[in-house]
């Protein structure tokens, strides 16, 4: 799927990512922090709670599917889990840790990985086959995704809130 000048640049966005939510983070005043867009979305506050929590699952994804013979990669309710896990109860701060600490860990490895390592299969519970190949798309993508999720939750509350 990727080439190798691709698969690195798609490393580099991953590596970038913890830093772009951390950015987003600090954009947001602490009392539009917990503030919700809409009923059944999630504040700037949970965001962030996700992210730590499908970061440390995504980088067991990828060590399971490069160490193991056809693993299988389990998916979860990440509504669910924001609700049962009350995210607005958790720190955000260390969730940040979380995630930053995650993807220096994993990008490090991701940059040592051989070539063939990236057609490594497995299957995942929700979508069927699942690559390491796929895994990389998925999360080179997803902070930037969040990031900019934030950054529209702050213009809406915003815009909700008028002079702030």
């Amino acid at each position: 799927m990727y080439d190798a000048a691709e698969r690195a640049a798609r490393i580099e966005r991953y590596a970038r990512g913890a830093a772009l939510l951390r950015d987003a983070w600090r954009q947001v005043p602490e009392e539009a922090r917990r503030w919700r867009p809409a009923p059944g979305r999630w504040s700037a506050h949970e965001v962030v709670c996700h992210c730590a929590d499908s970061e440390t699952s995504g980088a067991m994804r990828i060590r399971y599917l490069v160490a193991e013979r056809e693993p299988t990669i389990v998916g979860y309710d990440q509504e669910e889990w924001a609700r049962r896990f009350d995210y607005h109860e958790l720190p955000a701060e260390s969730a940040l840790a979380m995630v930053e600490g995650v993807r220096a860990h994993t990008a490090a490895l991701l940059r040592r990985l051989p070539a063939e390592a990236w057609n490594r299969t497995g299957r995942h519970t929700e979508s069927g086959r699942y690559t390491a190949e796929d895994w990389l798309t998925v999360y080179s993508e997803h902070l930037e995704k969040h990031s900019g999720q934030i950054a529209r939750n702050l213009e809406a509350w915003r815009a909700a809130s008028p002079g702030r």
